[in-house]
């Protein structure tokens, strides 16, 4: 059981941070712990968690992804077009709005691995690009979504939050078979070393582009999620996500400079942003005081992150237990 811990150290921090914060959230909160509170608490941690999910795939290999919230934006105004209707269009239409940051993820690949490019120039490009075609579909927000199918994703089940269970799927059900194969080991043998992958055998190429690929993917999801929450569409919402994303990673443990830290930590990153969020907001703290507090939390997660203490001596060893 320590040498489960220690070798996961990072995700087990910030768990242990999510559930003591969570705790006083709950314990302050005039509600308490009712599914209402915890469904309105885990419809705005899981869009952020797909957001730093898109993002993780990024930073894992070595990469800066500027363009998370631009992808949200635009796949946020298609779904405000395509999910009006029910039964096969419904589900037409939801294909559509995750081909669309797939699609965008692609690009971005596309132009770091051909075009030799850094992916913070490429991303920071593509955004404007993004969030322009964003702003020609919604000029204003606008748009409808299905009601009843939103109700069905922001609600919850039998007194658990839908969210919660849609977190849950997409860490035991993609992320812990993912991370064990060879797409998986690629991610982290490229974020360690690209020039050590490829002398390894590694299609670098193949599993970068497949990395961005996945970040539109799950970009778009976000964006399809945000849809659900506010049942409209707004191209207006890039730079929030964009930032908090990249905050997300960093408070789950994922090191910016590659090769270490999980998509668990990333999603337990986004959840204790948005907790601390919900706690200044009930703590009385005037709402132009909230963006320096949160700056300063995340100024203390880069320089924790940074320190050689919290360094593992091989980005691999994660996969050895």
């Amino acid at each position: 059981m320590f040498d489960l811990l220690r070798a996961n150290r990072r995700e087990a921090i910030a768990l242990a941070v999510l559930f003591a914060l969570l705790t006083v959230y709950l314990t302050t909160h005039p509600r308490g712990m009712s599914t209402y509170v915890m469904t309105i608490w885990a419809n705005q941690c899981l869009i952020l968690a797909l957001a730093a999910i898109a993002q993780f795939f990024a930073v894992i290999v070595r990469g800066i992804d500027l363009s998370v919230g631009a992808v949200m934006a635009l796949t946020n105004t298609v779904a405000s077009y395509v999910l009006v209707g029910s039964g096969i269009g419904l589900a037409g239409g939801i294909v559509l709005v995750l081909l669309t940051g797939l699609a965008c993820g692609l690009v971005n690949g596309i132009l770091v691995v051909y075009g030799r490019i850094q992916p913070i120039v490429v991303t920071l490009a593509t955004a404007s690009v993004f969030v322009g075609l964003a702003l020609l579909l919604r000029p204003t927000p606008g748009g409808q979504i299905n009601y009843d199918f939103a109700d069905a994703m922001t609600l919850d089940v039998m007194g658990v939050p839908t969210a919660l269970i849609i977190t849950g799927v997409v860490i035991f059900g993609f992320w812990m078979p993912l991370r064990r194969t060879g797409l998986g080991l690629g991610l982290y043998a490229i974020g360690s070393s690209e020039q050590a992958a490829f002398q390894s055998g590694i299609q670098v190429p193949v599993i970068r582009m497949a990395s961005f690929a996945l970040g539109g993917l799950f970009a778009g999801l976000a964006g399809l999620y945000f849809s659900f929450v506010t049942t409209t569409g707004d191209a207006g919402i890039a730079p929030n996500f964009t930032l908090n994303a990249i905050a997300a990673v960093v408070l789950g443990g994922v090191a910016l400079r590659g090769g270490v830290g999980s998509l668990i930590g990333a999603v337990a990153g986004a959840f204790i942003l948005k907790t601390i969020g919900a706690l200044m907001f009930f703590s009385g703290l005037p709402p132009l005081a909230q963006p320096f507090v949160e700056g300063l939390i995340l100024a203390a997660a880069i320089a924790i992150g940074g320190a050689d203490i919290l360094r593992v001596r091989n980005r691999l060893e994660v996969f050895g237990r």
